[in-house]
């Protein structure tokens, strides 16, 4: 009695664990709701065969990440440095870090009229970093810039044969996961300019799950509970027998 107890405590403590580590990624979800490009991260519940012994073998809770890299919607903001990728690809960024890769497009100028990030990385073009030299700035759907009717570059829009080779970086980058992962140029997409991409993250979703979470939670506390409640009558049995 006191084993099966024991492992109920342990494995209603790893749900709670797990339900936990649930939350905080919703309300990461819920912080950046209004976040130009940020992919929402869902969360699986998986269970492993854990063998305690060579005898007992018990079922434990683990959880997996994964990005969700559904599309969001197009925003129009009337920025002409504001640019949305429909489709298929990354912006291509310049950190100190190596190269990341973003679907926020939100741009802005630095004191070089280098085309950054609000982080200030510099958004790469097909022959390095973008220079806008000039006020009247025009994106074609391929990503060829003009700046006052002249040509500036084209941007670097980089896609993956598998969106799981690549991971996140912060809310708003993501890196090559492996040495092995490869980017590839991106075909498959047009460039809007004057739009933003909003995050992908539903409000009225996350909030529902996250109040089925705390209702999950209150139930694991009352499981843990009676577990604690029935080996404390079971210690209190047992002594009395001593006696």
């Amino acid at each position: 009695m006191f084993i099966k107890n024991r492992l109920g405590l342990i494995e209603g403590t790893e749900t709670m664990l797990a339900q936990s580590q649930r939350l905080n990624q919703i309300t990461n979800n819920l912080a950046n709701v209004d976040t130009p490009g940020y992919k929402k991260e869902d969360v699986t519940f998986w269970e492993m065969l854990y063998t305690t012994n060579h005898n007992r073998p018990r079922v434990g809770k683990a959880l997996k990440v994964l990005t969700n890299q559904l599309e969001g919607s197009a925003k129009n903001t009337g920025n002409q440095l504001d640019f949305a990728i429909s489709g298929n690809g990354f912006f291509k960024l310049q950190t100190p870090q190596g190269i990341r890769y973003s679907r926020a497009g939100n741009f802005l100028l630095n004191s070089e009229g280098q085309l950054v990030n609000p982080d200030g990385h510099l958004v790469l073009g097909e022959g390095g970093p973008i220079v806008i030299n000039g006020n009247e700035v025009s994106v074609a759907t391929d990503g060829s810039l003009r700046v006052d009717g002249v040509d500036a570059g084209r941007l670097d829009i980089a896609t993956f044969a598998n969106l799981t080779d690549i991971e996140k970086e912060g809310a708003n980058l993501f890196r090559l996961k492996t040495e092995e992962a490869q980017e590839e140029p991106a075909t498959d997409f047009n460039v809007r300019q004057g739009f933003l991409e909003s995050s992908n993250v539903s409000l009225l979703s996350e909030m529902t799950s996250m109040i089925d979470l705390h209702r999950a939670y209150e139930t694991q506390q009352k499981v843990i509970r009676t577990f604690d409640e029935i080996d404390d009558k079971a210690i209190s049995t047992v002594g009395k027998l001593s006696s």
